[in-house]
């Protein structure tokens, strides 16, 4: 049955998703307000297929602040990243500098509000960002990073990626670390009934010493790991 369902997903999913990118490239012609709702009719419909296809529940624990913050996600694979717009509404999102040149993806991830990271850039890099999150903070919009940089294997633990501590330096907002246990059910090419659980984690208040934030936000992404 899993291939029969996985077969499902993939078919109805990237089937439906095709039809997407082409409103989504007339939209981008349109402007900002016409392609706005399409990545969240976009991240809604993989939801609906990881439930009513592959049979996965999904289970949201803990909450999400009424004032500005930065969701720190742990990433064990793509259905976390596709469905941030599902738990936080509208977030923006840091991705890194090589998704921009992937053709329509880029300039798709501008309109809509996705931050590059370029990490060899340095400082200057690390200020272009920070710029861009505060405009963005201003209409109320929540920050999303996957502090580990990639997907990571599920029960796998690396240290975070050093910019996190700048952004969380200089951004000034509190910073809630969500566990996620996708790799078992989601993470393989064939997909597995299952559940999957976003746990959001006590929130970390701004000004903290580097390594005390690093500690809480590394031991909340994990606290699911088997």
């Amino acid at each position: 049955m899993s291939v029969v369902r996985s077969l499902a997903f993939y078919l109805v999913f990237y089937g439906l998703s095709v039809a997407m990118i082409i409103m989504a490239v007339i939209a981008l012609v349109l402007g900002e307000k016409a392609f706005r709702p399409i990545p969240q009719w976009w991240t809604r419909l993989h939801h609906w297929c990881v439930v009513n296809l592959l049979g996965i529940t999904v289970v949201t624990e803990g909450r999400i602040l009424d004032e500005p913050a930065l969701y720190a996600f742990k990433h064990e694979s793509f259905f976390e990243a596709i469905n941030l717009p599902v738990v936080l509404g509208s977030p923006v999102i840091f991705a890194k500098q090589e998704l921009f040149s992937i053709p329509i993806w880029g300039r798709a991830a501008r309109t809509y509000g996705v931050v590059p990271v370029a990490r060899k850039d340095g400082a200057k890099a690390l200020r272009a960002m920070i710029s861009a999150a505060r405009s963005y903070m201003e209409s109320g919009r929540p920050l999303a990073i996957f502090p580990e940089g990639t997907r990571v294997p599920h029960g796998e633990a690396p240290r975070l990626r050093s910019g996190f501590a700048g952004l969380y330096k200089m951004l000034g907002v509190p910073v809630v670390p969500v566990a996620v246990n996708s790799g078992p059910v989601y993470g393989g090419l064939l997909k597995k009934r299952g559940t999957i659980t976003l746990r959001f984690g006590e929130a970390i208040p701004p000004g903290l010493p580097r390594d005390e934030v690093e500690q809480r936000v590394h031991r909340g992404m994990n606290a699911l790991n088997d």
